[in-house]
């Protein structure tokens, strides 16, 4: 580039660095792009499509499962398309190997896909290691009344409930309150406290998600009947439709945290014949439950001394991480009991190397697997109440053992 000679020195030199300055930008820019380039080549796509002959012109159907882009197991956020008559689709991205697990639904748990006995299926599950197609056939949808898995059981010990609890910044939900067997015998008896997530999963099968429950009540009662563990107070917290951002980290979280804490415990320590101090109060929950159980721990561990983590979800994305904050902590060993598992089918598989880092993480830090936490992997346990439900003794008795 030839320069005017009236063009001053000062002049030329901010011509080159505008130059230098396109350089750079341009370089910038294609950085980006071949960066661009490359996430999209770890990115898999796959398209459902739902062909069904048995719904109307406005019926919506919708897909769920784990995870943002399949709502979180809510049933009426991601909607397909409708393509023709009798077909809906969608297409969606994930990166390279994900494993979904998911469900078709016309936007509530009871009008989920049925099997042609009418009973719901258990989750879809896949594996995405290429572009993928999948095509689903389905001829049944309940019908707007709970479909439930064929399972007997029943709420075994006396529940109290508190209906629309209201929490601040939180939605009402409701607060099942299982009592030991001597509760109402032992009148100057106090219990620990057990604080469970997703507590309409646990004592009964008519208002759990997926039409079986925990077995808490049974376990517990089982095991109170053999003397191996003490009794207790088990307050079953209901989810809502939040769920996600309430058991995760971020402002909802911390929001959770402390309706538990500075609201819901003090009513119950109110209301019933608790051991209010930390050595008697725990938390217990599975998937983001389990993560939430184990934040109450570290969080407040002023409060609670122990939890209990069935397949949790430490780490999902490094957005939706919670190693770090255990191994960037530079504070005084905390004093606690914790228990940790995960199974290696599905979901679970996704999450055990979390968990496992998780434990690793832990033992750098001195803390001594059988003393102060337990870890247990189920080589084939899935990421299910059924499973939970066979699984949960092991917490049981190491929290609360004698």
């Amino acid at each position: 580039m030839e320069f005017p000679e009236r063009l001053s020195a000062f002049s030329k030199d901010k011509i080159k660095i505008t130059k230098n300055m396109i350089m750079k930008i341009h370089f910038l820019f294609t950085a980006v792009l071949l960066f661009s380039i490359y996430l999209s080549a770890q990115n898999v796509k796959v398209k459902f499509t739902v062909s069904t002959t048995s719904l109307n012109d406005s019926t919506a159907v919708y897909i769920t499962g784990f995870g943002d882009k399949l709502g979180n197991w809510n049933p009426s956020v991601v909607k397909l398309n409708k393509e023709n008559e009798y077909t809906w689709g969608i297409e969606l991205s994930f990166p390279k190997g994900t494993q979904l697990e998911y469900k078709f639904t016309l936007g509530s748990w009871d009008k989920e896909a049925l099997k042609g006995s009418g009973i719901a299926p258990g989750n879809l599950q896949l594996t995405l290691n290429n572009d993928t197609t999948v095509n689903i056939v389905i001829k049944k949808w309940g019908g707007g009344t709970p479909q439930k898995p064929q399972f007997k059981g029943q709420i075994t010990g006396t529940v109290k409930y508190h209906r629309n609890f209201e929490g601040v910044g939180l939605r009402p939900r409701d607060i099942i309150v299982w009592l030991p067997p001597s509760y109402e015998k032992n009148t100057d008896k106090r219990y620990p406290v057990l604080y469970a997530h997703d507590g309409q999963n646990l004592f009964d099968p008519s208002t759990s998600s997926f039409g079986i429950d925990w077995q808490l009540d049974e376990t517990v009662d089982s095991l109170i009947m053999q003397n191996k563990i003490d009794e207790m107070i088990i307050v079953g917290i209901y989810n809502t439709k939040a769920r996600m951002k309430e058991y995760w980290t971020g402002d909802t979280g911390t929001v959770y945290m402390n309706f538990v804490v500075n609201q819901l415990k003090p009513f119950i320590d109110k209301t019933y014949r608790t051991l209010p101090d930390r050595e008697n109060t725990a938390s217990i929950g599975s998937s983001a439950g389990g993560l939430i159980s184990f934040m109450l721990l570290w969080e407040h561990n002023d409060v609670f001394s122990k939890a209990a983590c069935l397949s949790p979800a430490f780490y999902i994305t490094s957005e939706l991480d919670y190693i770090s904050p255990v191994t960037g902590y530079k504070g005084p060993k905390k004093q606690m009991k914790a228990y940790f598992d995960c199974g290696g089918v599905g979901l679970d598989s996704v999450l055990l190397p979390g968990a496992e880092e998780m434990i690793s993480s832990l033992k750098k830090s001195g803390y001594v697997d059988g003393k102060d936490f337990l870890w247990y992997f189920d080589k084939k346990g899935e990421h299910n109440e059924p499973n939970w439900a066979k699984r949960v003794w092991r917490p049981l008795e190491f929290l609360f053992g004698k």
